[in-house]
Formats: C-alpha cells, structure tokens, sequence
C-alpha cells in the first residue's frame, strides 16, 4: 500500500514569521511529517513518501496526480501561511478523486470559521459561550459583551494570536484587544464569555474516544488568566510553558464524565468531523462543560497532547498513526463510491 504523507511547508512563506503569525506551528510540521511517515513504514507492505506543499505552488497537484497513492495522510494546515488554506487541500483532493484521512474540506473550513462553528453547536444544543464576532472597533459600540471575555482571532488555530492579555476584564481592556485583533491578525475578534474552570480535552480516533487530558493551571499565579497562550504551546523557554503542563484528567465524578462524553460526542456529529479529532472544554464552578474550541486537524507530533492521550490508552505512537490510517480506510470502504479510483 502506498501512502503519501502530505504537509505544509509555508513556514517561510512571504509575510510569515514571528510567533504572532505561528511560524513555530508552521515549521513544526515538517517534524510531525517525518514522524508519521516513519510509523507507517513500519506496517507491513506499507511504503509512505513525503510530499511538501510550498508557498502558493501547487506542484504538489500534479505530483499527486501523475503519481497517485492509495491513501493520502493529510496534515496539511495551512498554504502559503494562511490558515484558510487548510480547507482547500481536502477539496482538491477530493477533485482529485484521491482517498485521504482525516476530516473533510466543509468541516476542517467550518472548525476554523469559529463564530460559525460556535452558531452550528448552539443550534444543535450543544453548551458554548456566548459571544460575538468584531470585525471592526466601532462595532463594539452597540454590543453588550459579558465581562470576564475572551478575545481572539475568529479563524485561527494552534493557539496564534492568543496571550495573557486575551482575557480582558473591562471596557477598555476589550477595545484594545478587540483592536489588536483586527489590526495584527487582519481579521474579526471573536469576543465571548469568559469560563473560569478546568480545562479538559477530549480526543477521539476512529470511533473510540481516548483518554480525557487536562491542563494543569495550579502553579500559575493568582493573578494570571488560566489560558493556553501561543507561548504556552509553543515557546519552551516561557514562563507559560512551563506553567501550563497537561497529563491524564482525573475525573471522579460520573456524572461529570458523563457529560463530558455526551458533550464531545455531539460536537463531533454536529460537525462532522472524521477519523480523529479534539474538542476542548471548560469545567465550570457548577459541573457544566462548555465547549470552548474545536480541533478536527490536531496536532499529531509524537510529543503533543493528542498522542500523549493515546499513549495513556496504552497505543503506541506507530499503533496510534496506524488507527488513523484504519479508520480513514474503513470509512472508505463503507462508501466506496466517495473516492472512485
């Protein structure tokens, strides 16, 4: 069988760098490229090749097409810098009528359109914040916005954009990180309430759900906002990183597990994600989780949260990467018509 693993390598597109514009979520991709290529090379008769997506070339189009593998693992989530380009490589692939793992086109473009996403769940019952996008400051003028809020891009991910000054707590405070937003990031600020609780994910692979993750919070000061910053996913050296540890959730209550499995189960019918995928979720001071991002293309690097999850559910990194691949397949093969060879 043969495997094309598929990423972005747009780390040093034009315009791009600086943690502000998640060049270190760019460029660890290649790593996690790397990595799971190497997994699959250890299943038996499995032959995986590395294929790069640079800039705004699309040379990978026509590799892909005179070439074409069996499967293609896309972790592809970006082009040329630009998270909206994450939806594009599932559609073209689809138009390339090539089997891939992973979410869609319309749900990986749906997860990434967050006041969107957010609409989507409260329609369909599902509990999160409630809040607003801005597109522009004056339009803060005539919006009520609860405080404590949240601030942050409306189509990011991996964390960009997001600081201890996200959590604002007064008028003023909201103008200037609302403004920071539209300015810096180019695009509308997701403003919603604020929930002060445990922050728990919870990481599905195939149809099994995987061990509930929690980021611990407690050796932080008292005076900082309990967030995962940028800085505290991807900067070693900051005092965010180390501050902000996760590792297997303790959950004693049934009730809450409960809820929380309930919760994470409707998110992902409700918008259709695929093969794998995480849902993060906020614990508040009455037991109630909100559903406070959705994450259908996570991170898959052998060191990130979604494979340490799976490593508490005794999977290996090989074995976890070969679920993946299984599950994308399965689902193939229930519909055999999706992807006509």
């Amino acid at each position: 069988m043969k495997i094309t693993v598929l990423y972005n390598q747009d780390f040093d597109a034009p315009g791009v760098g600086g943690a502000a514009d998640g060049a270190e979520a760019r460029e660890e991709i290649a790593g996690v490229a790397v990595a799971v290529a190497e997994a699959l090379r250890g299943r038996a008769g499995t032959r995986a090749d590395l294929l790069a997506c640079r800039g705004t070339s699309f040379d990978f189009v026509d590799r892909l097409r005179a070439d074409p593998p069996d499967l293609v693992f896309n972790l592809c989530e970006s082009l040329a810098g630009d998270a909206r380009g994450e939806a594009a490589v599932p559609a073209i692939l689809d138009t390339l009528r090539l089997p891939y793992s992973g979410s869609g086109a319309a749900t990986l473009a749906l997860a990434l359109h967050k006041p969107l996403a957010k609409a989507v769940l409260r329609g369909s019952g599902i509990p999160v914040p409630e809040g607003v996008a801005i597109g522009a400051i004056a339009e803060l003028e005539s919006v009520d916005v609860p405080l404590p809020a949240m601030v942050k891009p409306a189509r990011e991910d991996a964390s960009v954009g997001i600081t201890r000054a996200s959590v604002v707590r007064d008028r003023a405070s909201l103008e200037r990180q609302v403004r920071e937003v539209n300015e810096s990031l180019g695009q509308e600020a997701l403003v919603e309430r604020y929930v002060e609780g445990r922050e728990i994910y919870v990481g599905f692979l195939g149809d099994e759900l995987l061990p509930f993750t929690e980021i611990d919070f407690s050796s932080m000061p008292p005076d900082r906002p309990r967030i995962v910053t940028y800085d505290a996913k991807w900067i070693e050296s900051s005092e965010d990183w180390q501050q902000t540890p996760s590792g297997v959730a303790t959950i004693d209550d049934p009730a809450l597990r409960a809820s929380l499995e309930a919760v994470a189960r409707a998110t992902f019918r409700a918008l259709c994600l695929q093969d794998y995928g995480r849902v993060d979720l906020r614990v508040d001071e009455d037991g109630r989780p909100w559903v406070i991002d959705v994450n259908a293309n996570c991170a898959l690097a052998p060191d990130a949260g979604f494979a340490k999850a799976a490593a508490a559910g005794g999977l290996s990194y090989p074995a976890m990467i070969g679920r993946i691949v299984d599950a994308a397949l399965a689902r193939l093969h229930a519909r055999p018509s999706r992807h006509p060879r």
